[in-house]
C-alpha cells in the first residue's frame, strides 16, 4: 500500500514518523529510507516558532542504520554562513532550504543499496517458491519492511532532481521486501505525487500525523501477516 503523509509544514510530520518506525519496530516491522529530522535551537528571535525554537537545518537519518547525513541548511544561513552554492540543485530550483549535493549523493546512494537489496530478496524469494514442493522448509521467509522517504518535493516532482533513486525505487512498486511504503509530501504537490507513484501501487492512502493513521499503517502489516 502507498501511504502518502501530507499536511502543512511544522505540525510535527517528521516526529510522527520517527514514532510510526518505533511503534512498527515494537511488533517486529523494520523500516528502510530516510527521516528527515530538523536541527532546532531555543530562540527568541524573528525565525523562532510558537515554542520559542528556530529551525537551522534538515539532517537525513538513514534508516535502518541511524546514520546521520547533514542534509540542508536555511539559505539565509547558507549564505551567511559561505557554504551556499550557486550551482547546487537547491539553488537553481530556488528553495528556501540550501540542500547539499554532496549529501543528495549519499542519500541516492542509500536508497540505490535497498534497491540492489530488494532485488536480491525478491529472486530469493521466487527460488524458494519454485523449489518449495522438493525442499519443505528450507527457505526463510522475507521479513517485511515500511519503506520509508522523507519527502519528495520539488527537486524531485517538478525537476526530476534530488532523491532520484528513491523515486526509482518507488516506481517498481510492492515487493516482497517493501509491501507497503509512506512517502511524505507537501499538500500543494499531491497531485504530482499521486501522478508519479499511483501507477505502480494503486490508489494511495492520504493521512496525517495522528493517532489513527498509525494505526493503519500497523494494520496494514498486521493483515499481512495473517494473510501469510
Amino acid at each position: 500500500m502507498l501511504f502518502l503523509l501530507t499536511g502543512d509544514v511544522q505540525i510535527g510530520k517528521t516526529r510522527w514518523l520517527e514514532g510510526l518506525v518505533a511503534a512498527l519496530a515494537d511488533v517486529g516491522v523494520g523500516a528502510a529510507g530516510v527521516v528527515a529530522p530538523g536541527q532546532w535551537v531555543p530562540s527568541a528571535g524573528p525565525e523562532a516558532d510558537a515554542n520559542g525554537y528556530e529551525k537551522l537545518g534538515i539532517d537525513n537519518l538513514l534508516l535502518p542504520e541511524g546514520r546521520h547525513v547533514p542534509f540542508a541548511r536555511r539559505r539565509d544561513l547558507a549564505h551567511a554562513e559561505g557554504s551556499f552554492d550557486e550551482g547546487s540543485q537547491a539553488a537553481r530550483a530556488q528553495l528556501a532550504w540550501h540542500i547539499f549535493d554532496d549529501a543528495i549523493g549519499q542519500v541516492n546512494e542509500h536508497f540505490e543499496q535497498l534497491a540492489a537489496e530488494a532485488c536480491r530478496l525478491a529472486a530469493a524469494d521466487a527460488a524458494c517458491e519454485s523449489a518449495a514442493a522438493a525442499t519443505e522448509g528450507l527457505c526463510a521467509p522475507v521479513r517485511p519492511r515500511l519503506l520509508v522517504v522523507d519527502e519528495l518535493g520539488r527537486l524531485e516532482l517538478w525537476k526530476g532532481e534530488g532523491l532520484t533513486a528513491a523515486v526509482a525505487l518507488l516506481q517498481q512498486g510492492p515487493s516482497a521486501a517493501f509491501p507497503h511504503v509512506l512517502v511524505v509530501v507537501r499538500d500543494y504537490l499531491l497531485p504530482e505525487a499521486r501522478h508519479l507513484l499511483e501507477p505502480a501501487w494503486g490508489s494511495a492512502a492520504l493521512i496525517g500525523p495522528t493517532p489513527a493513521s498509525k494505526q493503519q499503517v500497523l494494520q496494514a502489516f498486521a493483515h499481512d501477516r495473517g494473510r501469510g
